[in-house]
């Protein structure tokens, strides 16, 4: 019996464990799919010096940083979102999953979103940084 018990309680961990998973990936996939029509319908610029001058310029919406973008690099772009009051989003994937979800075929450290277009990517990450 007391087996059986310990059984259970090993399966329901990881009934429970995989249905956290799916949540952090549904949203994952989500941002994936915003990004895409955001390339598709609106305006956004790839790269370091680019993002810096989109949003020094006050024309930058969102910036989305990579998971292993360089710490300096990362706490600049912090900082500089922070001064002008730009959304900032840490995309849960390297460079190279950004560029993906971008529909490149290169690694991508950091983007801004200048015109979301048809995208409600703004108010979806927004909503889900709050909770």
């Amino acid at each position: 019996n007391a087996e059986y018990m310990g059984a259970l309680s090993r399966s329901s961990d990881r009934v429970f464990g995989s249905m956290a998973g799916k949540k952090l990936k549904k949203t994952g996939e989500n941002v994936n799919q915003k990004l895409q029509l955001v390339f598709k319908s609106g305006k956004a610029v790839l790269g370091y010096k680019q993002t810096l001058k989109t949003i020094r310029g006050a024309k930058s919406k969102m910036v989305i940083l990579s998971k292993n973008c360089p710490a300096l690099r990362k706490s600049e772009i912090e900082y500089y979102c922070m001064l002008s009051k730009v959304h900032l989003h840490h995309y849960d994937g390297s460079n190279t999953d950004l560029g993906t979800a971008c529909g490149k075929y290169f690694r991508v450290g950091c983007l801004s979103i200048t015109n979301p277009g048809d995208s409600d990517i703004l108010k979806i990450v927004e909503s889900g940084e709050q909770e």
